[in-house]
């Protein structure tokens, strides 16, 4: 027995796990470039309202999405723990806005449901999975499914001042 935990511990994912609202979600820990505070962004005209805009991180110019609003949740609120997460998505650099970050979660290959099937009405295109975490469930994200599906694939005009 000990055998098969120990392979199953080998072969685990890690996620960070991050809250919207009530829920938890989690993104592949590989994907995450660095965790900040939420910054002030300088605004595009005429994005998506879950586009809140773009930051300058060092010299490269980063679209910021809000994960709340990308999802159709409740208006997001902003407070001291409200963080952005800079992420590394098919070699460009995305910030993605959450309530806050929880901690890094190592989930084996059997701790991960596929996406149940909800027809039509439900969009579950950005979830990879449900992890399965003692009594709570972890709503694994598709990041390079939502990021692509985010109207980025636009370039971004480059004289915007940040």
């Amino acid at each position: 027995m000990s055998d098969k935990k120990s392979q199953a511990t080998a072969t685990a994912e890690e996620f960070l796990s991050f809250t919207l609202g009530d829920e938890h979600y989690g993104v592949d820990i590989l994907k995450v470039q660095e965790i900040r505070g939420y910054d002030s962004v300088t605004r595009l005209p005429d994005a998506p309202d879950y586009i809140k805009g773009v930051i300058n991180l060092r010299g490269t110019i980063v679209p910021v999405i809000d994960l709340r609003l990308k999802l159709r949740l409740k208006e997001a609120r902003y407070d001291a723990f409200t963080v952005m997460i800079v992420l590394n998505v098919e070699d460009r650099v995305v910030g993605i806005v959450v309530d806050s970050v929880s901690d890094v979660i190592g989930l084996a290959a059997e701790q991960i449901r596929p996406t149940p099937e909800f027809g039509a009405s439900v969009d579950t295109r950005f979830i990879s999975g449900i992890g399965t975490v003692d009594d709570r469930m972890l709503i694994l994200l598709d990041i390079e499914t939502l990021i692509d599906s985010a109207d980025l694939g636009q370039p971004l005009p480059e004289q915007v001042a940040a």
